[in-house]
């Protein structure tokens, strides 16, 4: 009696084990040949602190550039605002600040920021990732302060 409890438990391990090996290896397919990435399943993204909006982003393969139209909604009018990129993931965009660099925007305006990435990097059909900084002063002269926003950018590149 004792040998068929161990014939039993010994054939449920060895077609239960089966069974997991085959399911591992098919997941271990379907991740090699890139069907399981995450990154194709992130949505379009453009995040700004609060007081910022992203209107609109784009990134173009055919003219290597990233566009960005912000929003001002903090309640002023800002001065000397530059947006940078930074922890670029998926093309090489350089460290400046997007053009126009040094722009103001008054309250409730936007405006459209370009900047050029080394060519054929953004490449059609995969997902740019990087964070968002932008820096302004509010107010003029010698009162004016300097602030700092961070945010983050997910987008496909598109033709």
């Amino acid at each position: 009696m004792i040998q068929k409890k161990g014939q039993a438990a010994m054939e449920f391990l060895m077609t239960y084990g089966w069974a997991l090996l085959v399911v591992l290896i098919a997941i271990g397919a379907l991740a090699f040949f890139g069907v399981l990435n995450p990154s194709k399943f992130l949505p379009n993204s453009c995040s700004l602190a609060p007081g910022f909006a992203c209107n609109d982003f784009k990134a173009s393969a055919s003219t290597n550039v990233i566009t960005i139209v912000v929003q001002n909604g903090l309640g002023d009018n800002l001065n000397t605002v530059n947006l940078y990129l930074s922890n670029v993931q998926g093309a090489t965009c350089p460290a400046t600040a997007f053009a126009p660099a040094s722009t103001t925007i008054n309250d409730g305006s936007s405006v459209q920021f370009t900047l050029g990435c080394t060519a054929n990097t953004l490449v059609k059909g995969t997902k740019l990732k990087s964070d968002l900084q932008i820096d302004y002063f509010v107010g003029s002269g010698t009162n004016a302060l300097s602030h700092k926003k961070v945010g983050a950018l997910v987008v496909g590149i598109e033709a």
